[in-house]
């Protein structure tokens, strides 16, 4: 895909709205920019707790159970 943008006050960069939705971004996501051959390059950084929600589930824990672990982890920092 190819668009023109603009290159506006604070050097802030407007790329065409139809490349945005491409790429999946959304507004206030974090992206990667890299200069690859002279060339500007945009990649999305998927947000920690999307990927935490989305992921495959490979443990299970009760709030009685976090809460313990929790307790042990504090007593063991406070010593």
């Amino acid at each position: 895909m190819q668009g023109k943008g603009k290159v506006a006050r604070k050097f802030a960069l407007y790329p065409p709205k139809e490349m945005i939705v491409e790429l999946g971004l959304r507004e206030g996501q974090t992206v990667r920019y890299e200069v690859i051959g002279g060339h500007l390059v945009v990649k999305p950084i998927e947000d920690p707790l999307d990927l935490a929600l989305k992921s495959k589930k490979w443990a299970k824990t009760s709030i009685k159970e976090f809460e313990l672990e929790s307790e042990r982890e504090q007593d063991e920092l406070s010593r």
